[in-house]
């Protein structure tokens, strides 16, 4: 039976004047909630760090090392991410991925040594992996080309709001409960979320609560500038200056996200001589302004396309932006003496940052065909991971050794721009059609 005469659409025009005409923006909650827990998980080590150090005398090198793990894991598994999403499908995959980061989470209330620290943080990162693709291919499903933009800035900005959240609400669970039972209670919350998902979610044509109008526009939108080839040979993906001007532009981006997920709370309390428990504010802060950034960075590519701008130049002019403004502000933290003239670049800089990331995995649609969007992802997330996995062991090292964060902030600046250059130089049109054979 056709779609145009199927029961559940003669359903959805029954119940038409009773539906929510914005559903679609109800999808976002799910993804939204996932990007939250993930980047809570993955900030609890910074969190738990001057604990752990204090109780198993670890060292800031050895902070860094879990912080690297975490990252080449992660960068690893982006490759397999994709096609795993395409054969899984987006619902189970969700289910899987949140349900295994989350037990990897809670397995650290049981570490002793280091070397049962980097087995979690290794599961943490093969379950973290796919929630960025999949969240990406579900925009795709749910949302036109037109919007997609400022849907990918809203559940990016989880990110920011998790890395918002972690800070105030672990800090007091770790100092009332204890670091472990921190560790646990995140766990927990996340193994919830992954069972409620697989519950309620529902592809737009399998929904009873989408309306007709709303579907019909999701389906019409879904042909705005469809990228006219046929299906890329994974392997030509590598072939493509896109490819790598996607891969060397969210590298300069995620080098910066980790030293500060890493090490901000550090930064804070052994630079700026903020206290632990007045650590949670100022660390909080940053990400506050980032994630509103990544929802007002969204909005504003929506805009630009409103006033005669394609989707991929208007996310082009905001990544390459973004991507100078993160460089400037990484050169001129160190010069910041003072607590809140450094919380200021501080929350600009990570302003910056969400930007680039929420409009880098926005204009992966613009740049291949809505089906490859997730497998293009993955491959710009591992390369940017991959590289970018190198930020806190060095960082780390080179605090060890000169008892400063000065060289590092100076080396993601030029990075930064490096990347800056990358996106605006390669990303000038989508992806041309690969003859092969």
């Amino acid at each position: 039976m056709s779609e145009a005469t199927s029961p559940l659409q003669t359903s959805r025009q029954q119940r038409d004047g009773r539906k929510l005409r914005n559903f679609r923006y109800f999808v976002l909650i799910w993804l939204l909630l996932a990007g939250v827990l993930n980047y809570m998980d993955r900030s609890s080590v910074a969190i738990a760090a001057p604990h752990i150090v204090d109780e198993l005398g670890l060292t800031m090198t050895d902070i860094g090392v879990l912080g690297s793990v975490f990252s080449w894991t992660y960068a690893l598994c982006q490759l397999p991410a994709g096609w795993l999403i395409d054969k899984v499908g987006s619902k189970r995959m969700f289910f899987l991925a949140v349900g295994l980061w989350s037990i990897a989470t809670a397995l650290m209330a049981a570490g002793q040594a280091m070397w049962q620290f980097v087995v979690f943080r290794v599961l943490l990162g093969v379950g973290e992996s796919p929630n960025s693709p999949n969240s990406s291919k579900i925009t795709t499903s749910w949302f036109p080309r037109s919007e997609r933009g400022q849907a990918t800035g809203i559940w990016d900005s989880g990110s920011k709001w998790g890395s918002a959240i972690a800070p105030p609400v672990l800090t007091v669970l770790s100092l009332a409960l204890g670091w472990r039972a921190m560790f646990v209670i995140i766990g927990v919350a996340g193994i919830l979320l992954a069972v409620c998902f697989l519950v309620w979610f529902r592809y737009p044509e399998e929904s009873k609560h989408l309306s007709e109008e709303e579907y019909r526009h999701i389906l019409a939108g879904r042909d705005e500038g469809v990228i006219e080839q046929e299906h890329i040979p994974w392997l030509h993906f590598f072939a493509r200056p896109q490819t790598w001007g996607l891969i060397i532009g969210f590298f300069g981006s995620i080098w910066a996200w980790n030293i500060f997920i890493t090490f901000l709370p550090l930064y804070l309390q052994t630079t700026l001589g903020v206290t632990v428990a007045g650590t949670g504010l100022y660390a909080a802060l940053p990400y506050v302004v980032a994630a509103l950034t990544a929802i007002f960075g969204g909005r504003l590519s929506v805009i630009l396309v409103r006033r005669g701008r394609t989707p991929l130049r208007s996310k082009r002019l905001l990544i390459v932006g973004g991507s100078i403004w993160v460089g400037i502000l990484l050169v001129v933290l160190p010069l910041m003496r003072s607590l809140w003239s450094a919380e200021i670049v501080l929350c600009l800089a990570l302003a910056g940052v969400a930007l680039v990331q929420s409009q880098s995995w926005a204009i992966t649609s613009d740049l291949v065909p809505d089906r490859q969007a997730a497998q293009f992802g993955g491959i710009m997330n591992f390369g940017g991971y991959f590289g970018g996995a190198l930020a806190p062991i060095l960082t780390g090292a080179i605090y060890d050794s000169y008892h400063s964060y000065t060289p590092s902030f100076m080396i993601a600046g030029a990075i930064a721009f490096i990347g800056a250059a990358a996106y605006g130089l390669l990303l000038r049109k989508p992806m041309a059609k690969v003859n092969v054979g």
